[in-house]
């Protein structure tokens, strides 16, 4: 009996198509990026990162340790500082050459792709990132409300 890939091994499949051109829909685990991305139910379309700017959702490799899918909040030369947006603290470090994809959309669970640019996307993102101090308990309503709700 064939063992399943591990999630390493399927992280390294997807850079390695997006590397090569290919756009990749990748799945996206755990909370770290509600209310934007639902882990679990949505994933994310990747392509290669070209142009990487402060507010871009990446997939790096961060603290020298693993792969996250986070959203850029600081960029100084070459090094990159990430955050979840639905961290309420803690971020992490990684260099630019260690994003590796940068994801254009999001992808339901019926297969509708939003990009993840899109204008009120990017203002609801610059918005939440303001609202850092109350995402503590807007994240608990949302979790408690809307995700049982819809999802």
């Amino acid at each position: 009996m064939n063992n399943p890939p591990s999630d390493n091994e399927i992280i390294h499949s997807a850079i390695k198509l997006v590397q090569e051109g290919l756009r990749v829909t990748f799945p996206v685990k755990g909370y770290s990026m509600l209310p934007f991305i639902i882990g679990s139910k949505e994933s994310v379309d990747l392509v290669k990162p070209e142009n990487i700017l402060v507010g871009h959702v990446v997939l790096a490799w961060v603290d020298g340790c693993r792969f996250v899918v986070h959203r850029i909040i600081e960029i100084k030369g070459d090094e990159v500082v990430l955050m979840g947006d639905g961290n309420i603290a803690g971020v992490e470090h990684c260099r630019l050459e260690d994003v590796a994809a940068l994801a254009i959309n999001v992808v339901t669970p019926k297969g509708k792709h939003h990009p993840l640019y899109s204008p009120w996307r990017v203002r609801a993102s610059r918005l939440w990132w303001r609202l850092l101090p109350l995402r503590r308990w807007i994240l608990a309503i949302y979790r408690r409300t809307i995700l049982k709700i819809f999802y």
